[in-house]
């Protein structure tokens, strides 16, 4: 029985690639609706999409993986409320600071931004944070607003008792918190997706990963747009890398994978014998972060990744590694050059960026054995036993095989 026409219609309508989250997940979800709809073969299942927005709405919900918590990625929130306070209130005297937070799934994560900016002293009448989500189900449970244990992860737990009132079924969040948060049904890829709405916050964290590549280029546009002149966007720490060739520049805050819009600096006099002077990007716990690339003209072909990696062996990694930015933002992000920029990192010492790397080189190619052994031999010198396990178990897996 062939799922492949589902899996098109579900990249179709929200950019879902099967592969980010496994062929078997669709299969799983069109099983679920066959029996939800009293249907027993595919065929039936499939002439009812074509005619039902709303069932392809329940199918969509189906595969969507709401896994989210409050204060998830906490240096994210930090980043967000000191650079409220500390650049855009002095700026903004009066008006109201536009926040988005996208896709806001089950509401841990609005609700997160209004308790930091709360806690940071900005009232709730100085601030507006669109929410939006594909999923009804999930927005239901964000306007109620009520959670359980799993929403409440790590030790720094003193917001639950500031924001939330005890309830039977769990902890409601306040009204205060609640009150600038506005929800919406709504899709990143729809035409016209939000018309002409600028803010100056972006938050859409761990969405682009299970997108294509067409899809993710596609979805950054649209955020470059969404985004004020002077706004910042955050993306999940899997997705730093997928910024590069967008205009769009690091702010180069640990652990907070933010960006800005890139502005084309003036032409610097050539200074002799230092054509690079970037170092290797600085990240944190997973991908990289990665250094403005500002547009300009290049006379010179992007460098060939052997040239780039013959710099790297001579020890010029700064060049080598701003070479292969050069190289994807002009060629396109290809597993080769995410596996350089990896070992790049690891030879510079910067282990979090080599891990960002690697995992987007197994994000886009999932067999790549040497991607899997770096990657591994990481975790393993960083003292993550089981997560170096884990790949080195599904290594072992494809050399059984023969396809690593």
């Amino acid at each position: 029985m062939s799922f492949a026409r589902f899996e098109r219609l579900l990249e179709r309508t929200m950019g879902l690639s099967a592969a980010s989250i496994g062929v078997s997940a669709i299969e799983r979800a069109v099983g679920a609706r066959l029996r939800a709809c009293n249907l027993e073969h595919p065929d039936q299942y499939w002439a009812q999409l074509q005619h039902s927005p709303d069932e392809l709405q329940k199918l969509v919900e189906g595969v969507v993986v709401s896994e989210t918590w409050f204060y998830r990625d906490p240096q994210a929130f930090a980043t967000m409320a000191r650079i409220v306070m500390k650049e855009w209130l002095p700026a903004n005297p009066t008006g109201v600071l536009r926040l988005l937070s996208l896709p806001c799934s089950t509401g841990e994560e609005p609700y997160t931004m209004a308790m930091a900016l709360i806690d940071a002293g900005l009232p709730t009448d100085r601030f507006r944070i669109d929410a939006i989500d594909i999923s009804s189900p999930a927005l239901a449970i964000a306007r109620r607003g009520i959670y359980g244990g799993n929403s409440f992860r790590g030790q720094n737990l003193g917001f639950r008792e500031r924001h939330f009132e005890r309830v039977e079924r769990g902890c409601q969040i306040s009204d205060t918190v609640r009150s600038p948060v506005r929800f919406a049904q709504g899709n990143l890829l729809a035409a016209d997706f939000l018309g002409g709405e600028t803010y100056d916050m972006v938050l859409c964290r761990n969405l682009l990963i299970y997108f294509d590549i067409d899809t993710q280029n596609r979805a950054v546009t649209v955020l470059k747009r969404l985004l004020a002149p002077q706004g910042m966007l955050f993306v999940g720490h899997s997705e730093a890398s997928l910024m590069l060739g967008h205009e769009l520049a690091s702010a180069k805050i640990p652990m907070a994978f933010a960006f800005r819009k890139a502005t084309i600096q003036p032409k610097a006099k050539p200074v002799a014998s230092r054509p690079f002077q970037q170092t290797v990007a600085v990240a944190s716990k997973a991908p990289p972060r990665h250094s403005p690339i500002v547009a300009f003209k290049r006379e010179a072909p992007s460098p060939d990744l052997e040239e780039l990696r013959r710099i790297a062996d001579r020890g010029r990694l700064a060049e080598a590694a701003r070479g292969c930015e050069i190289h994807m933002r002009e060629r396109g992000v290809s597993p080769e050059a995410l596996l350089l920029l990896g070992l790049i990192s690891d030879a510079s010492g910067n282990a979090p960026a080599a891990a960002g790397y690697y995992r987007q080189l197994l994000y886009l190619e999932p067999g790549h054995s040497e991607g899997l052994g770096h990657l591994a031999l990481l975790l393993k010198n960083q003292g993550d036993v089981s997560g170096a396990k884990v790949l080195t178990d599904r290594l072992r897996r494809l050399e059984a095989r023969g396809v690593a």
